[in-house]
């Protein structure tokens, strides 16, 4: 806990509503684009003891281990892995999944199956959603220091904005930006038309009559990305910033991918990296969030702030969705950068330590609470 943490805590409790003004909050409708998954949560086991007992793979770095061991006997490598249940899963779930804790509008535009799958249809029921294609699946492997992704990707992979209009229509997509408090889109790892998309998103925009005065971008794992098309990404980025506030989210690790990416492979601190990034992006702000520490970079300047560790997490996987479930929060509800991004940690901390959505009362306690837990 640092000085610039304990003004960006002071900074968001004094700029979200109390728990006796949580009413306050500001709501209405949020959309959600493009992807879906299906996410089974796998474990990998260690040792088996007998059919009922066995230890689990606690770390990456164990099976790191394993298979630096397997490569050095030249021989092959089986695990048992079991499944510890089904999510649906993605950006458009995960954030439309807390929106509507919080009793926004959820609007949800992506990859659900034709006809939609019966986990998102039966989950998202009371929302709004718009399927284009069909999910990917997901096998996301959890560790004490980590997580594992194993994706088979779905029709993201081809969607640009041609297809956008084919499988949806811009008459409808502008229909439901038109007055919507929050557009957020993800991953560009995962779509990689996502520039064509923002580009036509900059020309639909100016015939929008009250369009989303935000735009959050989650590029996901980048190092998927050619030169190309991160070249290209950064000219949409920058016209789409011209009209609206683009805020770009990542992670640690594709912060400094993205930073090496546009100049060149170099020992950078994180904040340095997330400087790099928006001196090239040219979003409102750039955000990295990472397990010990979360930065912004604005105009501003550039904060950092401390996020309080949790030795035993009950879920890590969607962790990077949660926090930017509560960046978008502080988004909406105009919170300066520093504070936002305690909103985004809030989120995650309360997810990774329950498996569970925090209502608004209970990002308020984290909030409130936050020094404390340290």
């Amino acid at each position: 806990m640092d000085e610039s943490t304990r003004r960006a805590v002071a900074a968001a409790r004094e700029e979200f509503p109390s728990v006796a003004a949580l009413d306050e909050v500001e709501r209405g409708r949020a959309v959600f684009g493009f992807d879906g998954y299906l996410d089974r949560v796998r474990e990998i086991v260690a040792d088996r003891v007998d059919p009922d007992t066995y230890e689990g793979l606690s770390t990456i770095a164990a099976l790191g281990d394993r298979v630096a061991n397997s490569v050095a006997a030249d021989s092959s490598l089986t695990f048992e892995w079991l499944q510890h249940g089904n999510r649906t899963g993605g950006h458009t779930c995960h954030l439309a999944r807390a929106f509507g804790t919080w009793s926004f509008d959820p609007v949800m535009v992506g990859m659900y199956g034709d006809p939609v799958h019966d986990a998102f249809a039966s989950e998202f029921d009371d929302y709004e959603l718009h399927s284009m294609g069909d999910p990917g699946v997901t096998d996301a492997v959890e560790f004490d220091d980590g997580k594992l992704m194993l994706t088979e990707v779905g029709d993201t992979m081809d969607l640009d904005w041609a297809g956008l209009d084919e499988r949806l229509g811009h008459e409808r997509l502008a229909d439901r930006l038109d007055g919507a408090a929050l557009l957020g889109i993800g991953y560009w790892s995962e779509t990689p038309g996502l520039p064509d998309i923002l580009k036509g998103l900059r020309e639909l925009w100016d015939d929008i009559a009250d369009p989303p005065s935000h735009v959050l971008v989650d590029p996901g794992d980048v190092r998927k990305l050619d030169a190309e098309g991160l070249r290209a990404g950064r000219k949409a980025i920058g016209r789409l910033n011209e009209v609206t506030d683009v805020v770009v989210s990542s992670n640690r690790a594709e912060t400094g991918v993205l930073a090496d990416a546009y100049e060149g492979e170099a020992d950078r601190s994180f904040e340095e990296a997330a400087e790099v990034v928006e001196s090239v992006l040219s979003p409102a702000w750039f955000v990295g969030h990472g397990v010990d520490r979360s930065v912004v970079v604005s105009p501003d300047g550039t904060d950092s702030v401390a996020v309080p560790a949790v030795t035993d997490p009950e879920l890590t996987t969607s962790s990077g969705d949660h926090f930017n479930a509560g960046l978008g929060l502080g988004l909406v509800n105009g919170l300066s950068p520093a504070a936002a991004v305690v909103l985004g940690n809030a989120v995650a901390g309360h997810f990774v330590r329950t498996a569970d959505q925090p209502s608004l009362a209970d990002v308020r306690a984290f909030v409130d609470d936050y020094d404390e837990k340290f």
